[in-house]
């Protein structure tokens, strides 16, 4: 919640008050240190970084670099440096009507030099909230120095003004975040020269336009992000402009299964949907999108981003909103009958191999097998499921489906001794008939992974009818 804004409103009034300027850089040093010492979490909702990115950052910050995050798509980077805009200070004032946000101790752009002369104290003071003082782009082919740095304002000229005058510029993305953040995402698909429109601004601190004598000596953090292939092995950044930057920082999927789980549960809109994901399920994708990471047959250049499992968590809960409607259940809960319906849904999120062509659907049903099996041994693997076992002694079957509601699943299953330990093993710990049918669903495709039972597929059914038997 943002605090109420601060009452001064003149230049007068804020040198009385005792506010002190200070640089962007040196407010995120010093709000970093404050949280360092006190213990409170730097970055809250990053994931997975704690001992390895985190640590390089906060030494590049507190050093004041201007830096590069590398990594593939999908490790956070966009998110980390949004997350830096909680390091500033809640508000800062500006010069009323400034449009790149000059400080009133120190006016830079020619019209609030102007008026400082001319009002002195009474110069108006207003305050920009630090959600404000963030500006990004992404890097595009077709992005211009006018974009970035600014250009002449026709509009302005037009108006009678000479085209030597400083105020006919219209300011591009970089100074309108003067005493901010700025962020440059996928730095090397930048063309060049427009590279080059950046040399003044990481190193002098300031801009020139359409060769105007005009020197803004902006305020600013720059941050960048890339794929280490483009930014390293291809050639796609000038050198220069590598050597500018005070540190270039890797990023990196995360590397245990909980960060994975727990970046699944942060980030999925499983509430929105309003269907219960068990846990188990919740594993399974994370442990699927860990074994597409490592899979041979897909390239690991482009890497597999942390959205195809936030994609995978909210498939299969919509497939349980989708059965819940359809069967008239009271309660959606996810269950295994709802895991297929990731595959074709996420396979666009994947760059295999050239020599995978033709295979991909079946690799990913593969390494879901995989995951899906895995979890079950984890969970399962040494529980006493007798009592399920028991039922197929007499060659009965159990047809199951994703149109099948849990009431209906539970009754052609009928009781189960020992499902109440099953539950628990799945930190199952409610009593609704959903959970009771996910739950023994799930020990049957475990004890089919296992060749303990069979199991016939309806591939020509839409509703994904599965047959469980001895």
């Amino acid at each position: 919640m943002r605090q109420s804004t601060p009452r001064d409103t003149t230049l007068g009034e804020l040198r009385t008050s005792g506010h002190i300027q200070r640089s962007v850089k040196a407010e995120i040093r010093d709000n970093l240190l404050v949280r360092l010492r006190s213990g409170e979490p730097r970055f809250p909702g990053i994931v997975g970084f704690d001992d390895t990115v985190l640590p390089h950052l906060e030494r590049a910050l507190l050093a004041g670099h201007d830096l590069v995050l590398l990594g593939e798509r999908g490790q956070g980077k966009t998110r980390l440096i949004r997350t830096l805009v909680q390091l500033l200070d809640e508000w800062t004032p500006v010069i009323a009507g400034c449009e790149i946000n000059d400080h009133p101790y120190e006016p830079v752009c020619v019209r609030c030099r102007r008026l400082a002369d001319e009002l002195a104290d009474e110069l108006p003071v207003t305050w920009k909230h630090r959600d404000d003082r963030f500006g990004e782009k992404l890097a595009t082919p077709d992005t211009s120095v006018g974009d970035l740095i600014g250009d002449v304002d026709p509009i302005k000229v037009a108006e009678g003004r000479t085209l030597g005058d400083p105020e006919t510029v219209h300011y591009g993305l970089v100074p309108r975040t003067n005493r901010g953040i700025f962020s440059i995402n996928e730095l090397p698909d930048l063309a060049e020269r427009i590279q080059v429109a950046l040399l003044n601004v990481l190193e002098e601190r300031d801009v020139q336009v359409r060769g105007y004598a005009l020197r803004l000596p902006l305020d600013v953090l720059l941050l960048a992000s890339a794929n280490p292939e483009d930014y390293t092995n291809r050639g796609r950044i000038i050198t220069p402009l590598k050597d500018r930057f005070g540190a270039e920082i890797r990023t990196h999927y995360p590397v245990e299964l909980d960060d994975e789980l727990a970046l699944i549960r942060q980030e999925a809109r499983l509430d929105e949907l309003q269907a219960e994901v068990p846990e188990h399920l919740l594993e399974v994708i994370g442990r699927f999108t860990r074994l597409v990471r490592e899979s041979t047959a897909v390239d690991s250049r482009s890497g597999v981003s942390a959205r195809f499992a936030l994609a995978g968590a909210e498939t299969v809960a919509a497939g349980a909103l989708r059965r819940a409607a359809l069967t008239g259940e009271e309660d959606a809960v996810a269950r295994v009958c709802d895991l297929p319906a990731v595959v074709p849904s996420l396979m666009g999120k994947v760059e295999f191999e050239v020599s995978e062509e033709g295979r991909e659907q079946e690799v990913l049903e593969h390494l879901l097998r995989r995951a899906i099996a895995e979890t079950y041994r984890r969970t399962l693997g040494a529980a006493d499921l007798t009592g399920l076992l028991d039922k197929f002694d007499a060659g009965e079957v159990v047809e199951s489906g994703e149109l099948v509601s849990s009431a209906e699943l539970l009754r052609r299953i009928g009781p189960v001794t020992g499902l109440a330990k099953i539950m628990e093993r799945l930190d199952l710990t409610g009593e609704s008939p959903g959970q009771a049918a996910a739950a023994l669903e799930f020990a049957l495709e475990g004890l089919f992974l296992t060749r303990r039972l069979s199991k016939d597929t309806s591939s020509g059914r839409p509703d994904g009818t599965a047959t469980y038997r001895t």
